[in-house]
């Protein structure tokens, strides 16, 4: 505190490596700061105009949540303070309007099938049960819902599972090239998963506190 100051560093940072959080899984650690909702929705909506996409929060009260926040997410990496001295060249060049979220129509059904791709840049939500995509998840996009996700294609972006707090809810895809998975706020990004299980068809599950990867025969 105060946030504003910290944005002005990120700035800064920014100013000299472009891409430096282009295309990266961000969680926001908020367990040593005290705001309210608010104040966290604000914080969420100025670092999204900066081209950061938050894709789950750590260390927050359940009372800070929101259906239109990002999901809580736990386990995660710490990181050390970042000096970035030399410009980054972007990998890719950053989009002019901030990605689109796609929620999920109300529904008496807890299932949600999407007959089509999610594409590069889409969010589509889900938080009343299960999803399936009948198609691949583009990289750069994301499937989060309340319940299980399935893939019938391959699954490139970002998804994420049980995010109401459903511990049973599974995650599964015909061929594995993800850059984050997440069951009930556990999580792990593309880094972490097993090389050899990479472009297979996978089941993934919570167990205890520790996600698992299987690959189906």
């Amino acid at each position: 505190m105060p946030v504003d100051d910290w944005l002005v560093q990120l700035d800064n940072l920014a100013a000299r490596s472009a891409g430096f959080f282009l295309r990266k899984p961000i969680v926001l650690d908020l367990s040593s700061l005290d705001i309210g909702q608010d104040e966290l929705r604000d914080l969420v909506a100025k670092l999204a105009t900066r081209k950061v996409r938050i894709m789950g929060i750590e260390g927050a009260k359940a009372s800070l949540l929101a259906p239109d926040l990002p999901p809580a997410l736990t386990d995660g990496k710490g990181t050390s303070d970042v000096e970035i001295t030399a410009v980054e060249e972007s990998s890719a060049p950053a989009a002019a309007n901030p990605a689109p979220t796609v929620s999920a129509p109300s529904r008496s059904s807890s299932s949600l099938i999407v007959s089509q791709p999610v594409r590069s840049g889409q969010s589509l939500h889900h938080a009343e049960g299960d999803v399936t995509i009948v198609g691949s998840v583009a990289s750069g996009s994301e499937v989060v819902a309340g319940g299980s996700i399935h893939v019938y294609g391959a699954l490139r972006g970002r998804a994420m599972a049980g995010t109401m707090g459903n511990s049973t809810a599974r995650i599964f895809c015909r061929k594995l090239e993800a850059e984050l998975i997440a069951i009930d706020g556990f999580y792990l990004t593309a880094e972490d998963l097993e090389p050899s299980l990479r472009g297979k068809a996978v089941q993934i599950w919570l167990e205890g506190e520790t996600i698992k990867v299987a690959a189906v025969i």
